[in-house]
């Protein structure tokens, strides 16, 4: 198997993976949060969030790969490498949970899925896509009831490290993005940025 291209600098990409053998990768509810905690000190460093949804045995992102100079580490003038950050968050995490658990070998499918995002028009659909799956997995019965996901917070006023004023300058106003939302993402438009979607 090939492997697919490393992540490009200032380029908005929809990543997901699921648990090897579609197997859970959040046991409890509790992990959702250490997840969080990890791709904040891995992810975050190289890259913007957008948006996200966790579900049991996997997840959505739409995040931007931060420019190449932003990601210099000054005393060693070495560039992070976005592709090498994420392989070491799910690494971490992985290794947490075997631990945890008492399991061994590997939580995650590799690669992760990675689709750039790349027309405009696009990332409000992509942000609308990842917060209607719980709904699509029939997790919920209405996405807006489901607590892993960006959806409630970027309609807050609370402190978030997700990009929401962007996310709303896209959708133009929140009433916007709360009324676009109710709009299903179809399976033949989600083909374009969620190539080989996970469940």
């Amino acid at each position: 198997m090939t492997s697919p291209p490393a992540l490009l600098h200032d380029v908005y990409y929809h990543i997901y993976n699921r648990g090897v053998n579609r197997e859970n990768i959040f046991f409890e509810e509790r992990k959702t949060g250490y997840f969080l905690k990890l791709y904040a000190k891995h992810v975050e460093p190289v890259a913007e969030t957008f948006a996200y949804c966790l579900l049991r045995n996997h997840f959505h992102l739409l995040v931007r790969i931060k420019p190449e100079q932003t990601l210099r580490v000054s005393e060693t003038h070495r560039v992070l490498n976005p592709s090498t950050q994420f392989s070491n968050f799910f690494n971490a995490y992985a290794k947490a949970i075997n631990k945890a658990y008492g399991r061994t070998g590997s939580l995650f499918q590799h690669p992760f899925g990675r689709v750039p995002v790349l027309r405009a028009a696009q990332f409000y659909r992509v942000i609308i896509y990842i917060h209607q799956n719980p709904q699509k997995h029939r997790f919920v019965e209405d996405f807006r009831e489901w607590s892993y996901s960006s959806y409630g917070t970027l309609l807050s006023d609370q402190p978030t490290r997700l990009q929401r004023e962007q996310v709303i300058a896209w959708f133009g106003a929140r009433g916007a993005y709360e009324s676009l939302h109710r709009d299903w993402v179809s399976e033949a438009e989600s083909v374009h940025f969620a190539e080989d979607d996970v469940d």
